[in-house]
């Protein structure tokens, strides 16, 4: 019998301000989208069994919500407003919002939405329809087959008011407390396991030892004058169990360590608060282990007396990365598949899949709905797989004793996703320092500051501002979460009363948005159709992105093509991709979208020739659309999809769609 161990892990990091404020909206967005949904569609299948992860950040702003509405989070008291009581920052910043969902997914299934998207100038009616669409956009199914308001408007299509806002936000606003009362409801059923994350999501073994990055990986640089934040690491355990306690009526049994990061000492203070399970990497196993043994990971491990559940990695990233692409039958079939091989491999085997439980989906057609029941069905009707909780298998007596924890996290069994890069390992530094600068002064404090400094502190560890500073990860918002970042240690000054020192106004993160990523047409160009690079001159002057440095929180799967150029002339739009030529030759097609078409146009790259369009590949692929095509049109937009085997692979560019201004002259860019 194959036992499988689902694993969903809800998180959040603290978007609040000083002033109390959610600075971003997605705990909210999240919330009608998968909070409920996920244990909602495992509940129509009682005879499964999972575990969900509730971080405690997270449960803190849905509780905000319950309690204050609208009123704590910036961008629906501004998307509830008429927008011409926006000023112009603030209505750029709305804009920015609702044109931020994948498009594919969540944009195109609502007409009126794709006629709106990614509009730089609307009037306020126009505004209030993307608005309202937007919010659409992000309701779930449970709420599209369950609330009559989303119902209704979804049918209505188009046309929006301020009235229809309004009902649509009191109705999401209701729906926000049934939530968490559902995980309760099926922990007491005994379908799922319920467990935490210290409150913060902070890296731990960072904390405990900043030294833990080079034991993990030696060529990892670390922050100077780094020291132990001890106190702060068993805080960040301590207030995640009471608030568990509270919401829940029940201590927790097991902990997602913050992004799976483990170490020794980490370990020893889990076991010390009462915990009997954590959960981390197959990474960590095979490096505890000096070296990759597969059928180990099928096994029950125990480290220190402390059940360690080790994810499979595969089987967790073909949900998370790889299904999206797959019609929802052929994915469930292909896990099972995966399950049976290792159960004819392994007797008895255990299998782990834990991945993110939120940002998968959108990226999914219908919210990964269709994908779930049939996976879900086929797991209720599997005679050999039987699904468990992570609380059913700490039960069970342990087959191996780890003798040594390799510290690291899930990616790459290494600490360099938040320490190493001079951006990352200046978040640090400023921490530090910040905190030398308190103990300098604490004996002046009362505890009333001290406790509101210690909370400040705490927020400041989040993995996430660590993820997103560097080059690693790719977000339009890096600058909003490097100023939560350092919001939190100016607060920290002012609560001493202490002038802040410069080195906090100044900005860590780069230019991450998309524009950083990308360089835009500057000249007309006239390459020749032939799949090689002819001249250096050929391809100067078009826009490019390099499709190496696309690397968002869920988009982490690169395919063949490294390099998008894209340029035009009077006759024609070009473009041109750089890569692997022989994965694309033995079985590739490209399909191109472009918004003013019925339907895609197709290149196969096996046996590439001129037709309606010219199109070559040799050393590069090179492509032609003639713009008599596109006749009467100001602007196209235009997407790729690479398909390998008949799946998708890679959607080009990796950061956006193309605009391209069909009458540009380019006249910006002369100069004598």
């Amino acid at each position: 019998m194959i036992k499988l161990s689902l694993f969903w892990h809800m998180h959040q990091p603290d978007y609040r301000n000083g002033a109390g404020m959610m600075r971003m909206p997605w705990v909210f967005l999240h919330a009608i989208k998968d909070y409920y949904e996920m244990p909602w569609l495992l509940s129509n299948f009682p005879t499964l069994k999972a575990t969900f992860n509730l971080t405690p950040s997270l449960i803190e702003q849905l509780r905000l919500y319950e309690a204050y509405g609208y009123h704590r989070d910036l961008f629906l008291s501004l998307w509830l407003k008429h927008p011409c009581e926006l000023g112009d920052e603030e209505r750029a910043w709305v804009m920015k919002i609702c044109n931020s969902p994948q498009f594919e997914t969540m944009v195109k299934p609502l007409p009126r939405y794709t006629e709106l998207y990614g509009k730089e100038h609307l009037d306020d009616h126009a505004l209030i329809e993307l608005e309202v669409l937007f919010m659409l956009s992000w309701c779930g199914n449970y709420l599209r087959h369950h609330n009559a308001t989303v119902q209704h408007l979804i049918e209505k299509g188009r046309a929006y008011s301020s009235e229809d806002k309004e009902a649509l936000l009191d109705t999401l606003l209701q729906f926000i407390p049934t939530i968490l009362p559902l995980y309760k409801t099926l922990q007491e059923r005994g379908q799922i396991s319920l467990a935490t994350t210290p409150f913060n999501h902070p890296i731990l073994p960072l904390l405990l030892d900043m030294n833990n990055a080079q034991k993990s990986n030696p060529q990892t640089a670390i922050p100077n004058n780094h020291q132990p934040l001890v106190d702060d690491a068993k805080a960040q355990i301590r207030r995640a169990i009471q608030l568990y306690q509270e919401v829940f009526g029940r201590a927790p049994t097991g902990f997602w360590p913050a992004e799976g990061a483990v170490d020794d000492k980490s370990v020893a203070l889990y076991k010390s608060h009462g915990l009997r399970w954590i959960a981390t990497d197959e990474a960590i196993l095979f490096k505890s282990l000096g070296k990759k043994k597969s059928h180990e990971l099928y096994k029950r491990h125990h480290f220190n007396d402390l059940f360690i559940a080790f994810r499979d990695h595969a089987l967790s990233d073909l949900i998370g990365f790889t299904y999206r692409y797959w019609e929802a039958e052929d994915s469930a079939e292909n896990f099972l598949s995966h399950l049976r091989e290792i159960g004819k491999k392994e007797k008895h085997p255990t299998i782990s899949v834990i991945l993110d439980g939120e940002n998968a989906w959108e990226f999914y057609p219908n919210n990964g709905y269709d994908f779930f029941q049939a996976l879900y069905q086929k797991l209720t009707e599997a005679k050999d797989c039987q699904t468990v909780t992570m609380d059913e298998l700490a039960d069970e007596k342990p087959q191996k004793r780890l003798k040594h924890l390799h510290p690291g996290s899930w990616i790459y069994g290494t600490f360099d996703t938040w320490v190493g890069h001079p951006e990352k390992n200046e978040a640090w530094e400023l921490i530090y320092r910040t905190k030398e600068d308190y103990l300098a002064h604490i004996a002046k404090l009362s505890n009333e500051v001290r406790s509101a400094i210690t909370d400040h502190f705490l927020i400041s560890e989040c993995s996430d501002w660590f993820w997103w500073y560097g080059e690693d990860h790719h977000t339009e918002y890096a600058k909003e979460f490097d100023q939560l970042f350092r919001n939190h240690l100016i607060e920290i000054y002012n609560l001493m009363n202490i002038a802040v020192p410069a080195s906090l106004f100044r900005p860590i993160a780069g230019e991450s948005d998309v524009h950083a990523l990308m360089s835009e047409p500057k000249f007309p160009i006239h390459p020749a159709i032939d799949g090689k690079v002819s001249s250096f001159f050929e391809w100067l002057g078009s826009g490019m992105v390099d499709e190496t440095r696309v690397f968002s929180t869920m988009d982490r799967v690169r395919g063949p093509i490294s390099k998008t150029y894209w340029g035009e002339d009077e006759h024609a739009i070009y473009l041109r991709l750089d890569g692997d030529m022989e994965a694309l030759k033995e079985a590739g097609e490209i399909l191109i979208y472009v918004d003013v078409l019925s339907e895609a146009m197709t290149v196969n790259l096996s046996s590439p020739a001129e037709g309606e369009f010219a199109v070559a590949i040799d050393e590069i692929v090179e492509i032609a659309l003639p713009k008599q095509r596109f006749e009467g049109y100001q602007s196209v937009r235009i997407r790729l999809e690479v398909v390998i085997e008949k799946k998708v692979v890679q959607t080009l560019p990796g950061v956006a769609e193309l605009v391209i201004d069909l009458n540009d002259n380019f006249s910006e860019n002369w100069f004598i």
